[in-house]
């Protein structure tokens, strides 16, 4: 096996930060080929140095870094894309710390060639859109992320007894990993599903987020799936993220 370079250049999203000592940042990082990372910007805070300004949370970036034994080292950093609005805008804002913590729940540190990047650098540029349905966005992200972890949910089979589901209401069930038809249903933990939302899921699962992004959903149906995609979710990482609670306290705060 070739050995690692000690210092290499990557892009980067920034998932996570926080400050250390009296000048320094320590960063998590998601690249494309190195996966999740950890690395000290020493001098980062500091008005004078080169990084100030370039190591802003969930912007995409260009990196110089070098390997360390626990925390790599930044030495290099340019901004690449801003993504301003999720800094604008409270509620988009959320929504990015949301997709970033979902992203850093499911992913390995250091796994090369990591499919998240790309997803994440899509998913936040759809909450930059002008007009964009975050709560969409976010069910469809939640979705590919889902599968590119593989824990992608059964939406067209059974998921208990792997016969194709019929056209009609269904059950979800989290502990079987998807969509169970009422047969099956009876005695087990699920929650109702309409037909409704079931196509929508298929259709999410089935298309690129240009044929999603069309979609206009009643707040009804926006909750089943934010019910359904959650519940999934928490299930799988065995509790209830932060920052999906207060996307809830602050749409109830904006109404």
């Amino acid at each position: 096996m070739p050995r690692a370079e000690r210092v290499f250049k990557t892009q980067a999203i920034i998932l996570r930060r926080h400050e250390y000592g009296e000048a320094d940042r320590i960063l998590t990082l998601l690249t494309p080929d190195h996966g999740k990372l950890r690395a000290i910007a020493k001098g980062a805070r500091k008005l004078t140095s080169r990084m100030s300004g370039h190591l802003e949370l969930y912007s995409r970036v260009a990196l110089l870094i070098a390997r360390g034994s626990d925390l790599h080292v930044v030495s290099q950093a340019e901004q690449l894309e801003a993504f301003l609005p999720l800094r604008d805008d409270l509620l988009r804002g959320a929504y990015a710390h949301y997709l970033a913590e979902l992203t850093d729940r499911l992913s390995e540190d250091e796994e090369t060639h990591s499919p998240f990047f790309a997803l994440l650098n899509a998913g936040l540029g759809w909450l930059c859109e002008p007009e964009a349905d975050l709560a969409l966005a976010a069910r469809y992200f939640e979705l590919r992320l889902l599968r590119a972890s593989g824990f992608e949910p059964s939406l067209f089979e059974c998921a208990v007894g792997q016969e194709a589901l019929s056209a009609r209401d269904q059950f979800f069930s989290a502990a079987e990993g998807g969509v169970i038809c009422p047969e099956h249903a009876r005695g087990r933990s699920a929650q109702p599903l309409s037909l409704t939302a079931l196509k929508v899921l298929r259709h999410m699962a089935r298309h690129e987020y240009e044929a999603v992004r069309p979609l206009r959903l009643t707040a009804a149906l926006h909750a089943e799936l934010e019910r359904i995609l959650s519940g999934y979710l928490q299930h799988l990482l065995e509790q209830r993220l932060k920052s999906a609670e207060f996307i809830r306290e602050l749409r109830l705060r904006l109404l």
